[in-house]
């Protein structure tokens, strides 16, 4: 199963934030854009879902900026995941053009199963499990902090 890239971006905003400790070291938008080298407006596109699912949170003005909330750093690999992807199926069977198949197919059931073991298998890990020692140093970078 492939991740889409917006799902990648989520994982690596929720990666960024892991390293950043406590709500009361914020940062923006921008700065996670530089760091994990992607567009300033896909991360706020990413942010915005997140914040959605309740994993991040956010305040406006000059003290300002994102934040993981507990349920965030609680979180399994798998859920946030799942959130990003909204559960979609590996193969689209249904919809503008379905396929002929689709009511005889029994594909679908075996990649809805892999699927599902896919995101089991996540599920055992938790976003502290994605960041450590080198990830701190290579995301939180006080000269990326500048302009």
């Amino acid at each position: 199963m492939q991740l889409s890239r917006f799902s990648d971006l989520g994982l690596r905003v929720m990666m960024r934030l892991a390293v950043s400790g406590a709500a009361a070291e914020r940062v923006t938008v921008k700065l996670v854009a530089r760091q994990v080298n992607a567009s300033e407006h896909y991360i706020a596109k990413a942010v915005t879902e997140l914040a959605a699912l309740g994993l991040v949170d956010s305040h406006r003005g000059r003290t300002g900026g994102i934040f993981l909330t507990e349920r965030g750093r609680s979180a399994t690999v798998g859920e946030i995941i799942r959130g990003l992807e909204r559960q979609a199926e590996v193969v689209e069977c249904t919809g503008a053009s379905p396929c002929p198949l689709a009511t005889a197919c029994r594909l679908r059931n075996i990649l809805a199963d892999a699927q599902d073991s896919f995101y089991r298998h996540l599920d055992r890990y938790t976003l502290g499990d994605l960041v450590d020692s080198r990830t701190v140093q290579l995301l939180h970078m006080p000269e990326l902090r500048k302009s």
